[in-house]
């Protein structure tokens, strides 16, 4: 399956666009408080880039949120 991480890279910028939204940040505030450029948030945004998870921390903690990792097992039947 390899479209998977870009599915999971516009999964992750519409998270972010939707904490920055709701806290009422512009992408260039938010670039400011985790030492991005507005066009890395941007493209981030759209989903344009798989971030690292080292970025994914700084993020979270600009958007004052708790940055939560976990795996999920298939189900067995399927």
């Amino acid at each position: 399956m390899h479209d998977a991480p870009t599915a999971l890279a516009r999964e992750l910028g519409r998270l972010v666009h939707d904490r920055r939204t709701e806290l009422g940040l512009s992408q260039a505030e938010l670039a400011g408080r985790c030492g991005m450029k507005q066009p890395q948030i941007s493209r981030f945004e759209a989903g344009g880039t798989v971030p690292t998870l080292p970025l994914l921390r700084r993020l979270a903690r600009a958007l004052g949120a708790d940055l939560t990792i976990s795996l999920t097992p298939h189900d067995e039947a399927a």
